[in-house]
C-alpha cells in the first residue's frame, strides 16, 4: 500500500512542475489544440487524429528539466546579457550568433529562438521520412518552445521579478492568471496556417513582442501593489519549516484586469505561430502525403471535427467541454 508520505511527495513534485512550468500546463496544452484547428485540410486530419497525444505531450520539455541539465536554457533568452538592443541586433542564424557571442554565452543565457529553428528542422526531416512517431515528438516539442518565446519573462534576466522586488510574478502571469481567467478568454482566432518564408524572422518577431511587454507588466504590478496590504497581496505557507509567499487570488484577478487582454493575446499568437511552423515544416519537406500515417477518418470523425471547428469559431470549446487541457486539469485536481 502506498504510504501517505510517498503520496505527499508525489503531489509536491507535480505541484512544483505546475508552478515552475513555462506558460503552465494549461496554456501549453490549450495552444497546442487551437493550432490544430488552424491547419489546412491537407494535414489537419493527421494532427486531429493524434490531437490527444499532442496535447498531452505539450508540457514534456518542462518535465525533461529534471533529468536533462541542458534543457532549461532552451526555453528562454536573457536579452540584456547580449547587449542593450539585442532583440533587434542578434543574428537570426545560430552559427552567426555563436561567432558574435560564443556558444557558451548562448547556452548560459538562453537561446529559445535558435532552438525553435533547430526543432523545426527536425520536424521537417521527420515529415520527409514520413516517420509518424518522430513527427508527433518534434511537433509537440516545437509547439512548446514557440509558446515559451511568447512569454515576456522568458526574454529577460529579471525572469521572476527577483531583481525588482517582485518575486513570484513569473508564475502569476503565465500560470495563476490563466487558470483563473481562462473562462473569460477568447480562444478563437481567424488565423489560417501560413507558409513562413523566413521562419527565423517570425520567431524573433515573437521574442521582440514578448520583450516589449516586460516593462509594462512589471510597472502595473508595482502600481497595483500600492492599493494592497501585504496580507491582501500575499498568502504565506510554511513548508518544511520555511516560509513561502505567493500571490493571492484577489491580487491575481486585479492584476489580470490591469493587464487587459495581453495574456490572452499572447496565448492566441502562440497558437497561430505553432500552426504556421507546422505547415511550413510540412511544405519544406515537400508536402508529403500523410494519409498513410493515420487511420482514415470515419464519417463520425468528420462530423466531430466539423463540430469542433464550429465550436472553435464560436469560442465555445470550454462551454462545450471540448478543451482537452481543462478536462484533464479537472481530472488531475488534488
Amino acid at each position: 500500500m502506498i504510504s501517505v508520505k510517498k503520496v505527499c511527495i508525489s503531489l509536491s513534485i507535480l505541484l512544483c512542475w505546475f508552478l515552475m512550468s513555462s506558460w503552465g500546463f494549461l496554456v501549453h496544452k490549450t495552444v497546442q489544440q487551437l493550432a490544430i484547428y488552424e491547419l489546412p485540410k491537407t494535414i489537419r486530419p493527421f494532427f486531429y487524429q493524434y490531437k490527444d497525444k499532442l496535447v498531452y505531450d505539450a508540457p514534456r520539455p518542462d518535465m525533461r528539466r529534471n533529468q536533462d541539465g541542458t534543457e532549461a536554457t532552451k526555453h528562454f533568452i536573457d536579452l540584456e546579457m547580449f547587449g542593450n538592443n539585442a532583440a533587434n541586433e542578434m543574428p537570426y542564424e545560430w552559427n552567426e550568433a555563436v561567432k558574435k557571442y560564443t556558444r557558451d554565452s548562448l547556452v548560459k543565457y538562453g537561446y529559445v529562438p535558435y532552438h525553435v529553428i533547430f526543432i523545426k528542422g527536425k520536424l521537417t526531416e521527420a515529415f520527409k521520412a514520413q516517420n509518424k512517431d518522430s513527427i508527433l515528438f518534434y511537433a509537440s516539442d516545437l509547439g512548446h518552445y514557440i509558446s515559451d518565446a511568447h512569454v515576456p519573462l522568458h526574454t529577460t534576466i529579471n525572469y521572476d521579478g527577483q531583481l525588482s522586488n517582485q518575486k513570484g510574478i513569473h508564475s502569476l502571469w503565465e500560470s495563476m492568471i490563466p487558470e483563473i481567467e481562462i473562462t473569460n478568454y477568447n480562444l478563437y482566432s481567424n488565423h489560417h496556417a501560413t507558409y513562413l518564408k523566413h521562419p527565423e524572422q517570425s520567431i524573433w518577431n515573437a521574442v521582440r513582442i514578448a520583450a516589449a511587454l516586460v516593462p509594462d507588466m512589471l510597472e502595473k504590478e508595482k502600481e497595483l501593489s500600492l492599493s494592497f496590504t501585504d496580507a491582501q497581496k500575499y498568502r504565506v505557507q510554511i513548508r518544511k519549516g520555511k516560509e513561502y509567499k505567493s500571490y493571492t487570488s484577489e491580487f491575481a484577478k486585479a492584476y489580470a484586469v490591469s493587464l487587459k487582454s495581453s495574456i490572452n493575446d499572447q496565448l492566441l499568437s502562440s497558437a497561430n505561430l505553432i500552426a504556421d511552423f507546422y505547415y511550413t515544416a510540412w511544405v519544406d519537406a515537400g508536402k508529403p502525403n500523410l494519409d498513410g500515417l493515420h487511420k482514415e477518418l470515419s464519417s463520425s470523425d468528420h462530423k466531430e471535427l466539423k463540430k469542433e471547428l464550429h465550436q472553435f469559431k464560436n469560442n465555445a470549446l470550454l462551454t462545450s467541454d471540448k478543451l482537452i487541457a481543462k478536462k484533464a486539469a479537472s481530472k488531475e485536481e488534488f
